[in-house]
């Protein structure tokens, strides 16, 4: 069957950098004048070492570099790696990633130990350039971490905060907009809106202040073991092959990077993530993980209409009533309104486009009031883990650990997760500092982390709302579930004796297009909504012409002629950057071809 996926893009990319601890070490390729951020390593001569500037740690070869001869026939995995040697390697620059570095360096700082290397790897160019603007955060675990993150006494404060100041919550139909009670874990008394990319740069520039060594541009692209079949760290992609798979002149093998502990903080879904789960079967004692899909815009919006701090969230429409999700509208910043639509990726129908169901909203009196005459300046989308409690994996295995988002810590009623990925990376800093402190050699494995996750507000938070998203797979969708939640939310609040369960995986859910009512979205207006293709120039990705495409079919026209049959291509609508398409051709048995559209 075909699944339901989602390609991640950035709501924007920011070419100004602030200056990296390790500028002296990287080598930036040049186009037009630009520095290109994703083309940066560590560059290492030879089998000397190189020197850290303001640091007294250095690179290590385990081999020399072997090039080839020019009549032999080398493939690019078969040339030796580069490696360095590091105490704690984190995978992902996101809250989760970034709190986790920062904590084992103040722990650092603590003990007097100067020595502990800590190095993040972040697949992005720069530091929050994946990260969608537009948040509601609670900021428990900011004050926690950085006590003074706000303080006027703290001249690097993060400056760029609303707080939360009204909210609103509403049940939609076409055409209105009917109050209904918000339930508690909806109340943002005390919360901030912010943008989330600039939060997370400033986060990564707190961590090179607390001497972290943070490579953007470095994207893990394999799990490394050891003997004992622990994990013992990770290597990089390589650089320079062509989209045929084969080195080009320029090509540079990645690079390892060995750890005692290596914490994986890739967010939802993460590809070596999913390597470990499946390698340790952390899922062993777990229900399945479901997911959601959440496509976001944010707009500048007229200056009458702006109401600083104001949150609206709404329920019903344009959604059918056996599809869960929702509406958010975030008033921050200068005029600025975060506008998104969350679709639960359960959806029975193939004929439903999330994209398409997130144009229709803004036309809904509620929101095309606020963005009518105002500017779209980006869209982003991403997947969301929406579990919860029943579907956190074990997060602890030989040599390593899962945090943030990659475990699914978010609260799905709350739509709030970056607090709890952000004390999910403290909890484990601390135990991999102790772990670390108390093992000068072999294996280390993080028992106490699970132990301090299971006594922390992650637990008690998620335990609390475990029952209300499982609670809208009833015979009443909908109306059930948000009978149910209120039951929840006001009554027993966390307190019943039983558990729902997530019966099935998302895709299980996916009716035939034959059974399913064919839907028709109504052509963008290209004011307030847009097609497709003037979305995705608004997300600031872009990528080399000639590099290998990530996205593999292991044979095209199997999948077509198993798949379009049944589902009439559910591809084609279920991405929100449309990268899926089915073609017509009639050389082919469906009548139709499969294809990817990687940029050209």
């Amino acid at each position: 069957m075909a699944s339901k996926g989602i390609s991640s893009l950035a709501v924007q990319r920011t070419f100004n950098s602030s200056p990296r601890t390790l500028r002296a070490l990287w080598a930036p390729a040049q186009h037009n004048g630009w520095s290109n951020p994703q083309c940066r390593r560590p560059r290492v001569k030879g089998p000397t070492a190189v020197a850290i500037p303001a640091q007294t740690r250095w690179f290590a070869n385990s081999t020399r570099l072997r090039l080839a001869e020019a009549d032999e026939a080398l493939g690019p995995r078969q040339r030796d790696r580069e490696s360095d040697q590091v105490d704690v390697c984190i995978v992902g620059g996101g809250p989760s990633g970034l709190s986790a570095a920062i904590r084992l360096k103040q722990l650092a700082a603590e003990a007097g130990n100067d020595d502990l290397r800590v190095v993040l790897l972040e697949k992005a160019g720069e530091i929050g350039a994946h990260i969608l603007s537009g948040a509601v955060i609670e900021p428990s675990a900011i004050n926690e971490l950085i006590p003074d993150w706000q303080s006027e006494n703290n001249e690097n404060r993060f400056k760029d905060v609303t707080p939360a100041t009204v909210d609103k919550m509403r049940f939609l139909t076409k055409t209105a907009s009917i109050p209904i009670p918000a339930p508690p874990q909806m109340n943002n008394h005390g919360n901030y809106i912010i943008s989330l990319n600039q939060f997370t740069k400033w986060l990564g520039e707190r961590a090179e202040e607390a001497g972290v060594e943070v490579y953007p541009g470095f994207a893990a692209s394999e799990v490394l073991y050891g003997s004992d079949g622990s994990v013992r760290g990770v290597a990089t992609n390589d650089l320079g092959i062509s989209r045929q798979g084969k080195p080009k002149p320029n090509f540079e093998r990645g690079m390892e990077f060995h750890a005692r502990l290596t914490l994986f903080a890739e967010g939802c879904h993460g590809s070596l993530t999913k390597q470990v789960i499946k390698k340790f079967d952390l899922r062993r004692e777990s229900q399945p993980q479901t997911y959601g899909l959440g496509l976001k815009e944010v707009w500048e919006v007229q200056p009458e209409k702006f109401q600083k701090g104001q949150i609206v969230h709404s329920m019903g429409y344009p959604l059918p009533p056996d599809t869960y999700g929702g509406a958010f509208m975030y008033h921050f910043g200068d005029n600025l309104v975060s506008l998104g639509l969350v679709v639960g990726l359960d959806y029975p129908n193939p004929w439903l486009s999330p994209y398409g169901e997130f144009q229709k909203l803004k036309h809904h009196p509620l929101y095309k009031s606020i963005i009518e005459g105002g500017k779209c300046i980006s869209y982003g989308a991403r997947a969301l883990n929406e579990g919860g409690f029943q579907s956190i994996p074990k997060v602890s295995f030989p040599g390593g650990a899962l945090i943030g988002d990659t475990a699914g810590f978010l609260n799905v009623p709350k739509i709030k997760g970056t607090h709890t990925a952000m004390k999910s990376g403290m909890l484990a800093a601390e135990a991999a500092f102790s772990a670390l402190s108390n093992n000068d050699s072999g294996t280390v494995f993080l028992f106490n982390y699970e132990d301090k996750l299971r006594a922390s507000s992650i637990w008690e938070e998620l335990k609390e709302v475990r029952n209300m998203r499982p609670s809208f797979h009833n015979p009443f969708g909908l109306y059930g579930g948000i009978l149910y939640s209120g039951l929840e939310a006001y009554i027993l609040k966390g307190r019943a004796p039983w558990t729902l369960s997530h019966k099935q995986p998302d895709y299980a859910a996916t009716k035939l297009a034959s059974q399913s009512k064919k839907i028709k979205y109504p052509k963008p207006d290209g004011k307030i909504s847009f097609d497709i293709l003037t979305s995705v120039s608004r997300t600031g990705t872009n990528h080399e012409e000639d590099q290998p495409v990530h996205l593999q079919v292991d044979n095209w026209d199997r999948h077509a002629e198993a798949e379009w049959p049944k589902y009439q291509g559910i591809e084609n609508r279920f991405c929100p950057a449309g990268v899926y398409e089915y073609v017509e051709d009639d050389t082919k048995l469906p009548g139709v071809r499969f294809q990817i559209n990687a940029q050209k």
